[in-house]
């Protein structure tokens, strides 16, 4: 399973689309706190669809508190400051979880964190002039790359609702 963290999220929109992301990959989130916005709030709610209710999530009141419970695990950390890029780390282990943290939008994952853990520090390739990428676009990008590395495990590759193919 992957694990999807949120570092600090602010904006609503994004969570809801990373919870629909999710939903749709069998990922988990887990959204480490605090957060500006309420779960309830319409946007998450109209980003994240009907599918929110179906999204794997836990939320934490501080990093301490999610440190904490997943101290033994190997996370990795999506950053602009990455020192690999996330498509040269070997994901294909379907036996193994992977947990990987992204950034609140304004100012990424703090850089104490970073600097602790800057061996597992990964990037998304982009211009040098660019600042960042949009967040759910960023979990996205990482997320489909380590499903696409593992063979898209239990996920559908055609119309199961409407059980359409062309």
């Amino acid at each position: 399973m992957i694990h999807i963290i949120l570092y600090h999220p602010e904006i609503p929109q994004n969570t809801g689309n990373i919870l629909r992301t999710a939903m749709a990959t069998n990922s988990m989130v887990h959204i480490i706190g605090p957060i500006p916005f309420d779960l309830s709030d319409k946007s998450l709610k109209r980003a994240g669809m009907d599918y929110i209710k179906e999204a794997k999530y836990e939320i934490y009141d501080s990093y301490e508190d999610f440190a904490k419970k997943f101290k033994d695990k190997k996370i990795y950390y999506v950053t602009k400051y990455g020192t690999s890029v996330y498509s040269e780390v070997d994901f294909s282990d379907t036996t193994e979880d992977v947990y990987v943290m992204f950034g609140r939008e304004s100012t990424g994952i703090d850089k104490a964190i970073l600097s602790e853990h800057k061996d597992f520090t990964l990037r998304i390739p982009m211009l040098s002039t660019a600042r960042s990428l949009n967040l759910s676009n960023s979990v996205a990008i990482v997320v489909y790359d380590i499903l696409r590395q593992q063979k898209f495990p239990s996920l559908a590759s055609f119309d199961m609702i409407h059980k359409y193919r062309i």
